[in-house]
């Protein structure tokens, strides 16, 4: 039996979200029909719903769900009806990037997330009579219901807030698992984050796990410096009033250890390149203007420091390995994302767009 729901649609790029009523097909085999609790806000959702060039409108987006399972379609064995779970980006499972543990790097992740559709060509929902673009990272949860997949979807411990554990399957294991994982940072070394939103200020969580001796965070809001500090951060820099490379050497001369951006900005990476110290790795989460997305760096300096720069998605993570390794550090106080959450109902969707612009709130979460 298909399952009437409401969502927030983007009919126009750049527009305002609309709550409207949608249509959503029976779980096909591997499939899972979750009651959303709790839906992140995220600045993907943002991008693709700003151009609406690949995911077409009418299009349903959200790819930070949590809730409960309703119902399961034939052949799904990792979960069952009244589990709750999270649900984070989809992968193929077949691919050699797949087989390796390595999902964020699915040869078809591209289609798996953000195709519109399921890989067959199908569509997973409708807004009234009009087939709308969906699946969007396995799931399109800026709804009160979504069609997840076995693959992406991850079961969680019900006694923890439901609602709230959205972002772990992606902006929050982004930052963290960026640390934990793709960087590695070990005990004692040096950290630079760049940008203190909700994947930055993650990273300082999982940076406060490795144990980092020196956690530097560059940000210009104030308030966003003043709970990176809060969160962890030995030292804040404001890039407006000061240069930042030149004050990150002040604090530590030789160079930092590690780097990790979230902005996307070439003039901001390629500054931050000179505050490495040798043998630094630099890691890359933040997504460029396709205007601006070619970055200036020295052959020279590359291979005289032997320095390493790296792209990063979902920060490296295997989700049913990491996430419950994320809930369980939370659930021993040691990684206080709770901190960064601000709720609204999924009917205040634009509002929480024009908080999350204007710094009002780290990160959205909202409730159908």
């Amino acid at each position: 039996m298909a399952k009437q729901a409401v969502a927030a649609v983007a009919r126009t790029p750049g527009g305002r979200w609309d709550i409207e009523d949608i249509m959503l097909e029976d779980p096909r085999p591997g499939e899972i029909l979750v009651r959303i609790a709790g839906v992140g806000l995220c600045h993907t959702d943002l991008a693709f719903g700003g151009s609406l060039q690949i995911m077409k409108a009418p299009a349903v987006l959200g790819h930070e769900g949590s809730g409960i399972v309703e119902r399961v379609g034939e052949g799904v064995s990792k979960v069952r009806p009244g589990d709750h779970v999270v649900l984070t980006f989809n992968s193929c499972g077949e691919c050699p990037r797949c087989d390796e543990g390595r999902p964020a790097y699915c040869v078809r992740f591209a289609q798996m997330n953000y195709g519109g559709c399921r890989v067959d060509g199908s569509r997973t929902l409708c807004v009234g009579e009009e087939p709308a673009s969906a699946n969007f990272f396995g799931q399109s949860s800026f709804a009160s219901y979504a069609l997840a997949n076995e693959r992406n979807t991850v079961r969680v411990d019900p006694a923890l807030p439901i609602e709230l554990l959205g972002p772990l399957g992606c902006g929050v294991q982004t930052g963290v698992g960026a640390v934990m994982n793709s960087l590695a940072c070990p005990k004692g070394s040096s950290l630079l984050v760049i940008g203190a939103g909700a994947v930055g200020l993650s990273a300082v969580l999982g940076a406060k796990v490795q144990e980092c001796a020196t956690i530097l965070v560059v940000e210009p809001r104030e308030e966003r410096r003043a709970l990176a500090l809060e969160l962890g951060a030995t030292h804040v820099i404001d890039p407006a009033s000061a240069d930042f490379a030149t004050a990150i050497r002040e604090i530590v001369p030789v160079g930092v250890d590690y780097a990790f951006d979230t902005t996307g900005r070439r003039e901001v990476i390629e500054s931050a390149m000179t505050a490495l110290a040798p043998r630094a790795t630099f890691g890359l989460v933040g997504i460029a203007s396709p205007a601006d997305d070619r970055l200036g760096l020295s052959i020279n300096q590359l291979v005289g420091a032997g320095h390493i720069v790296m792209g990063i998605i979902e920060g490296d993570s295997l989700p049913d390995m990491f996430i419950p390794r994320m809930i369980e550090l939370y659930k021993a106080g040691e990684l206080p994302f709770d901190r960064l959450v601000r709720r609204y109902p999924l009917s205040q969707i634009n509002e929480a767009i024009a908080d999350q612009h204007a710094g009002r709130c780290v990160k959205a979460v909202m409730i159908p």
